[in-house]
């Protein structure tokens, strides 16, 4: 349950189990509702947090247990599990126990998110132990049923995490190595970690990851990168497997494994961590943020962990990108009106490293109805559309921040109008870029940018 567990159900939206956790037709509306958003779904309408004690309130103690099984466990954690009276896992889980009379012993329903209210109400009132792989709360059952029940209603009780075993393996310190988890996540979410020298754990899907991961890093340029797979952590059919990216053999992998990677550059050009990615680290055509007046706009939206950002008018989708890249929790939509350049974004995150980013095809501002209300939005043009910059304002969330870019004058004397109104900060951009002038070098100016920023005062 967790820490790169795997299952063949890969084109589903899936957590930690491996189990489906996409709401089904059959689930009411509240259940689905409160279900998407305390598991963080995508697509989900309101802020993350426990569902309603009405609806489910089981107290849950969460064992890690390793993949040595039950001669791995402490004896407290043994006791735990002896004394409960409704224990909960995985069937391979399960296997592990040795028989204790009269205890009730459940596998995870699947599809998870229909199955799992019903089987926790079923028990209130009894001692319910759920068992996890390694660390519960690493990419685990833990983290679900924390945000399912609140924190207060469970107890995890974690074991050695695959994670440590990995880095234990690979003699690599926890300060040297980045952990991607790619449990229930796009591959390419790896691409956002790329850069020379770095040290990354993957926790795996399912054995089919490692290829994966091989192939993406070949294609993003670091295919020398030499990469391990350690599978079956911590028991007696641990193995290893050693090779590098542009020479991995397509073939599957043990389903409980963790991928490491000391990533060399095979030429690759490093792309940075801080806003100001080049022009050409996108597709576009000409409608794109240039990387200065980008840089300033993210500086004030100011990217925070977990809050989610509105580019509205998203162009090459280089705002909205630049926003998730600054932290792996970070959300975005991306607005755009054309079809054509809906897909580039799509295209433009997957390579990026941020496929999670939404992009909604449709023009503002009727479009925003019915978005969740985002904590920051940057509107790149567009902003003499009617009601577009009051549908944003609307929206934005108390402490959020709005960024608007103008180069017309029209544009311009409405950031000026609102700026006497709201106040903020209002500065004009001038970029020049060294060019050739017969056969001297002079400079060429870009056109101004006005640039509007303004905080929301909180409730």
């Amino acid at each position: 349950m967790g820490e790169g567990s795997g299952s063949p159900q890969r084109a589903l939206c899936r957590n930690s189990t491996g189990f489906s956790i996409l709401p089904s037709r059959g689930t009411s509306s509240l259940v689905r509702a409160r279900l998407t958003a305390a598991l963080d779904l995508p697509g989900r309408t309101g802020a993350r947090g426990p569902i309603s004690s009405t609806l489910v309130s089981t107290r849950v103690t969460v064992v890690g247990i390793g993949a040595d099984g039950w001669a791995g466990l402490t004896e407290a954690a043994r006791s735990l599990v002896d004394g409960a009276a409704v224990v909960l896992g995985g069937e391979r889980h399960l296997a592990m126990l040795p028989d204790v009379p009269d205890q009730i012993r459940e596998s995870w329903p699947s599809p998870l998110v229909e199955g799992l209210p019903a089987m926790l109400e079923k028990f209130e009132g009894h001692d319910v132990v759920a068992l996890a792989s390694g660390d519960p709360l690493v990419s685990g059952i833990a983290t679900t049923l924390v945000d399912l029940l609140g924190k207060d209603a469970v107890t995890v009780v974690p074991a050695l995490s695959s994670v440590a075993l990995a880095r234990a393996r690979m003699r690599w310190s926890a300060e040297s190595t980045e952990v991607v988890t790619l449990v229930g996540r796009d591959p390419r979410t790896v691409a956002r970690s790329l850069a020379p020298g770095l040290r990354l754990l993957v926790l795996s899907s399912d054995g089919a990851t490692p290829g994966e991961v091989a192939a993406l890093l070949t294609a993003a340029g670091y295919g020398g990168s030499p990469m391990t797979v350690l599978s079956d952590l911590g028991s007696e059919a641990e193995a290893r497997a050693d090779g590098v990216a542009a020479t991995w053999r397509d073939q599957a992998s043990p389903p409980l494994n963790v991928v490491a990677v000391e990533l060399v550059s095979s030429g690759a050009r490093p792309l940075g961590f801080v806003a100001g990615l080049p022009e050409d680290a996108f597709q576009h055509d000409g409608q794109i943020t240039k990387r200065d007046v980008r840089a300033s706009a993210l500086a004030r939206l100011a990217p925070v962990p977990g809050q989610l950002m509105w580019d509205v008018g998203a162009g090459a989708g280089s705002v909205g990108i630049e926003w998730l890249r600054a932290h792996p929790t970070c959300r975005a939509i991306a607005i755009e009106s054309r079809e054509d350049r809906a897909a580039r974004i799509a295209t433009n995150a997957s390579t990026l490293g941020v496929p999670a980013l939404q992009v909604v095809t449709g023009r503002a501002p009727e479009v925003l109805a019915g978005l969740e209300p985002p904590n920051a939005i940057f509107v790149g043009g567009g902003a003499t559309e009617p009601g577009l910059v009051d549908a944003c304002w609307d929206a934005l969330l108390p402490g959020g921040r709005l960024v608007i870019h103008g180069v017309t004058l029209e544009t311009e004397a409405l950031l000026a109008q609102r700026y006497a109104v709201l106040g903020g900060e209002l500065t004009r951009l001038h970029v020049e870029h060294a060019a050739p002038i017969g056969t001297f070098t002079g400079w060429t100016p870009a056109r101004a940018i006005m640039q509007w920023a303004v905080t929301k005062a909180d409730a």
